[in-house]
């Protein structure tokens, strides 16, 4: 039973495949590029990071102050 099926299969993606080779085949356009969405994600990710980086960063005695 399954191998009646593959063969079907088979035939019918082969004759797709080599009849999309010919010159009056239908031509299906490009989709648009979808814009990026990491680029969000990694100005807020950097922000938060610097952030955090100001939070933990020591301070520094002023001159002349007893620690």
């Amino acid at each position: 039973m399954n191998d009646f099926m593959s063969a079907d299969l088979a035939t019918r993606l082969t004759t797709a495949h080599v009849l999309s080779a010919r010159p009056d085949a239908p031509v299906v356009p490009e989709a648009a590029p979808r814009p990026a969405r990491t680029a969000t994600l990694r100005a807020a990710l950097a922000t938060e990071l610097r952030t955090v980086a100001r939070w933990v960063e020591p301070r520094h005695p002023k001159a002349c102050q007893p620690s």
